[in-house]
């Protein structure tokens, strides 16, 4: 397994590309470029999803700049944190129906 090599992302840019005209040969490329086949992976499918600003190198930096989410991605967190918050409510509702049951003298469940 090949050392992860220091690049720049002018050189990133410049090996995503020539991967993406090649049918994204990682293999090819790691060996031509002598860097790892993960490495040029990682640079192609970050550049297809964040564009150019995905080939920088972002270690270190605060969250603050970060680009934005996308809406979507917002709308889903919100729609995941809704449903956590539901079936919370829901084990809390039930809790205190079986804790009534309880001091009711109920013996059956």
């Amino acid at each position: 397994m090949k050392k992860a090599k220091t690049t720049t992302p002018e050189e990133r840019l410049r090996i995503e590309k020539e991967c993406l005209i090649n049918d994204q040969n990682y293999g090819e490329m790691a060996l031509q470029y002598n860097c790892s086949y993960q490495q040029v992976r990682n640079w192609v499918k970050r550049y297809e999803a964040m564009g150019v600003e995905g080939l920088e190198d972002r270690r270190g930096r605060s969250i603050g700049t970060l680009p934005s989410r996308t809406p979507e991605e917002e709308l889903r967190d919100n729609i995941s944190e809704l449903e956590k918050k539901n079936l919370d409510l829901q084990m809390e509702n039930n809790l205190l129906k079986k804790v009534r049951d309880l001091e009711r003298g109920d013996r059956y469940l």
